[in-house]
């Protein structure tokens, strides 16, 4: 499993209306991906957000924030303030319930 990690910074008070844009939209999107295994958006406080995608492969991963970098440029360009941070790599440990 690999798992891309990517910290935005938006405008403050944007959080709800990103949520609902990344719920309707990006979620559908990124979820019909090869090797799509999970999606998780983070409110981090702050006026920064997290997103975590988790696909089979290395190459899921990798074209997940492609996909990401897309989706926010046409669809959140006006909330979000600064390029994420963005890092990637092997999930070497994982438990679910």
């Amino acid at each position: 499993m690999y798992a891309a990690i990517r910290i935005y910074q938006y405008k403050a008070g944007a959080y709800d209306e990103i949520s609902k844009s990344v719920e309707s939209g990006f979620v559908g999107i990124i979820s019909k991906a090869p090797g799509f295994i999970a999606y998780y958006l983070v409110n981090t406080g702050g006026d920064t957000l997290a997103t975590v995608s988790v696909f089979e492969s290395q190459a899921g991963a990798e074209e997940s924030t492609r996909m990401a970098a897309d989706w926010v440029k046409a669809n959140l360009a006006a909330l979000v303030t600064a390029p994420p941070e963005v890092k990637a790599g092997a999930v070497t440990v994982h438990k679910t319930k």
